[in-house]
């Protein structure tokens, strides 16, 4: 009989002590095994020193056994559920090698071994550690993989709800919040991304955000965005994409904070708003609102700017800027020369022409409101055929 054969032998004779003997040593050293009171835990522990001395003894009897490999790619899909990494493990699976050797070290001296035959059995304790290294983070690597992914589903569940239309209740925000393990904020604000940029790179992402790139149009939920560190987030993780932030909302109007910031995003693309950065609906709150029903929105302009509509289109401009700064100024003609840099005898021209052409418009508060309106639509329906002309 070889060396490995005799070594098989009387490792199996001394298997139960040296069971025992690594448990307890396990115990007393890693905390996270140390579970005297937990009978199941304590089974587990020992299948998993049984089932590695078992695979031992496979290899030293010459058996094809790997039945081990399984228990062991269990256990390392069992770290994952415990929330703990491969760290503990691998200690306990050392611990086991070093009792283990010190057991094939006094065979040795009894059997009067050579030096050789003493590294032959240490290359068999050394690979099966690495043998069971491997099975278990194989078994960790598949949980954590299906544990991102059934996170990542509740995760997309929980966005749906955020964004519903009718929004979810309070209670089936919660409990969705609860499962998906993101703790529901206070407030919230929703981040829409430009489609195009999402599908040509897609952004890394903070592992606090909920977030859906496969939509029409990619968006994400940041919670507590009004805290500096999640506005440089915002502001530097996403500054490669066109991005609309969405005003920050308690979660239950989320679907409202969705809704303003693809409105944004809209606008911004269009050269309504500025678009050049990150575009912070809080910002833009007026713009958003006379734009939200941009059909309305043009009756009104073309019923208010009606006395224009004779003036060539340069002099048309002309007017209208002067007469929505004015509206701005407080209807201060020096105030409305500085803010055009403008003589104010210009300006006091152009008030005169306005007056002949709005007459009792400019004297009316609802219809200067209006007016104002029509004015601002004015102004970004030009930006916005500069910005195509360029």
């Amino acid at each position: 009989m070889g060396v490995l054969g005799r070594a098989a032998e009387a490792f199996r004779l001394v298997a139960p002590g040296l069971t025992e003997e690594t448990i307890s040593a396990v115990e007393a050293a890693i905390p996270e095994y140390a579970r005297a009171a937990d009978e199941t835990y304590r089974r587990t522990l020992r299948t998993g020193v049984e089932r590695a001395l078992a695979g031992f003894l496979g290899i030293l009897e010459g058996r094809d056994d790997t039945s081990w490999r399984e228990s062991f790619r269990a256990i390392g899909a069992g770290e994952v559920r415990e929330g703990r990494d491969l760290d503990a493990l691998q200690q306990a699976i050392r611990i086991g090698a070093r009792i283990g050797m010190r057991h094939l070290v006094a065979f040795a001296e009894r059997e009067s071994l050579s030096a050789t035959d003493l590294g032959v059995l240490a290359d068999a304790v050394w690979k099966h550690v690495d043998d069971l290294a491997e099975a278990a983070a194989q078994g960790h690597a598949v949980a954590r993989a299906a544990e991102r992914g059934e996170r990542d589903r509740r995760r997309r569940r929980l966005f749906n709800l955020l964004v519903a239309d009718p929004p979810a209740g309070d209670e089936v925000l919660s409990a969705a919040a609860t499962i998906a393990r993101w703790p529901l904020p206070q407030r919230l604000a929703v981040v829409v991304l430009e489609a195009e940029d999402v599908r040509a790179t897609p952004p890394v992402l903070a592992p606090d955000l909920l977030a859906d790139l496969d939509r029409p149009e990619p968006a994400l939920i940041v919670p507590d965005p009004g805290s500096p560190a999640q506005v440089r987030l915002i502001v530097n993780s996403l500054r490669r994409y066109r991005v609309a932030v969405g005003p920050a909302v308690p979660p239950a109007a989320a679907g409202d904070s969705l809704r303003w910031a693809s409105h944004a995003l809209s606008l911004a693309g269009r050269g309504i708003i500025d678009g050049s950065g990150p575009t912070w609906c809080e910002n833009h709150l007026g713009t958003l609102a006379i734009f939200q029903d941009e059909a309305l929105l043009a009756s009104v302009a073309e019923r208010r700017l009606r006395p224009l509509a004779g003036a060539r289109q340069s002099q048309r401009d002309r007017l209208a800027d002067t007469l929505f700064s004015w509206l701005q100024q407080n209807m201060n003609a020096n105030a409305v020369a500085a803010s055009l840099h403008l003589h104010p005898q210009t300006v006091r021209r152009r008030l005169r022409q306005l007056d002949r052409l709005f007459g009792d418009q400019l004297r009316d508060s609802d219809l200067r409101f209006e007016l104002e309106i029509a004015l601002r639509a004015d102004q970004a329906r030009r930006a916005e055929h500069a910005g195509r002309s360029a």
